[in-house]
């Protein structure tokens, strides 16, 4: 795992088309802002879980 410092307004790039910037920082919680190409799909973690588990059991689809 890569491990980076931000401070608000600072970003990281990822494959020259994913951008993750510092939106705000208060207290214990960090707003991240995703900019992707329409075609990557980006999900909170615990979205992503429930869709994996959903396609594992056959479910056709996931409310997200």
């Amino acid at each position: 795992m890569l491990v980076l410092s931000r401070k608000k307004n600072e970003s990281i790039v990822i494959n020259n088309d994913i951008k993750i910037v510092v939106v705000e920082i208060r207290g214990d919680k960090v707003r991240l802002g995703v900019e992707a190409p329409r075609e990557v799909p980006v999900h909170r973690r615990e979205v992503y879980d429930a869709i994996q588990k959903s396609l594992e059991s056959g479910d056709a689809a996931v409310d997200a």
